[in-house]
């Protein structure tokens, strides 16, 4: 018979390794690398990321916005496919043309084009150390979102980001 002594040993160690498993989620979405194949960037986690931000810099939050996710998506893809961050400049990239063929012609856009970020932590983080993509991550004119990756293999990058953010549309 086991005694109330052994009984609590034995509890406390099945803790102890229990608590050396990993749990069914054991990467929080900022921290999943992206560089690969199907990997997709967490839209919910970078908005709450990014709101939350702006929210501390005295700004409203954001709402993740389908029109801005394909316009994201489209100039995240230019990006991979051209192996250059300077795609987004190209006149068919340009992210007014991408809004205008959605079907908002004057709707005021901002957005941050970068690659080689391979979480959304490293991402948000260069972003906010840099004052071009900080200002529009603070812009405050902007309501809605979107924010796409694109993983090139054969890239030094490996990860394309865009962030689109916008006022409502007009």
């Amino acid at each position: 018979m086991m005694t109330f002594s052994r009984l609590l040993v034995v509890f406390v160690a099945s803790l102890i390794v229990a608590g050396c498993l990993p749990a069914g989620e054991s990467v929080p979405p900022y921290y999943k690398d992206l560089a690969r194949v199907d990997a997709v960037v967490d839209a919910a986690s970078a908005q709450q990321m990014i709101s939350s931000y702006r929210q501390n810099n005295g700004l409203g939050g954001l709402t993740i916005d389908p029109e801005l996710m394909r316009a994201a998506r489209q100039q995240a893809d230019a990006m991979a496919q051209a192996n250059n961050v300077r795609a987004s400049l190209d006149p068919q990239n340009r992210l007014a043309a991408r809004l205008s063929a959605a079907g908002e012609t004057q709707t005021y856009a901002v957005e941050n084009a970068s690659a080689g970020y391979r979480t959304l932590a490293e991402a948000f983080s260069g972003w906010r150390d840099s004052p071009k993509h900080n200002a529009v991550m603070l812009d405050g004119r902007a309501t809605r979102m979107g924010i796409a990756t694109a993983y090139s293999p054969g890239s030094k990058y490996r990860v394309f980001w865009s962030l689109v953010l916008a006022a409502p549309p007009q």
